[in-house]
């Protein structure tokens, strides 16, 4: 039992478990950020556009002829809905985060791009060989004279 429980702990306390935790935790969080944009934003623009288009109040009654005002009117009356105006709102809802996960991590890209590129700017040394212009072959920097075809060089 003391064996398992060592190796629980050791498993949990890995980088990759801790990380995906705070992926999963900040994605909720991001989510609900999201949906207030869908909602608060975007569907009213494109309600705007479409001339007062509700995305909410999108459905098709299954099985019954009654006809019902609002969704809500529906689903209080106990009736078989079918939603699209929902799916469209959570289509939105993904292209929205797609778009903006999408820039985030161009974003980090981008800054840890920056970093590497000064690493390799520092690490760039000086040449320490040579090529021979009678045989063209590779010499020590300070050479005077080509090993390979013995001819005397600056």
């Amino acid at each position: 039992m003391k064996k398992i429980m060592n190796e629980f702990k050791e498993f949990i306390m890995r980088g990759n478990v801790i990380d995906l935790a705070v992926g999963v935790i900040i994605g909720g969080a991001f989510q609900a950020i999201v949906n207030s944009v869908v909602k608060d934003l975007v569907t009213p623009l494109i309600g705007l556009l479409t001339k007062g288009m509700d995305f909410t109040n999108m459905f098709v009654v299954l099985g019954s002829d009654q006809e019902f005002a609002t969704l809500a009117d529906a689903q209080a009356a106990g009736a078989a809905t079918l939603n699209y105006g929902s799916f469209i709102t959570a289509v939105i809802n993904f292209l929205i985060m797609a778009v903006v996960i999408f820039f985030l991590v161009k974003g980090i890209n981008k800054v840890a791009n920056m970093g590497k590129k000064k690493e390799e700017e520092a690490t760039e040394e000086e040449p320490t060989t040579k090529v021979c212009p009678y045989c063209k072959s590779e010499i020590a920097i300070d050479a005077t004279k080509c090993a390979h075809c013995t001819s005397d060089v600056e």
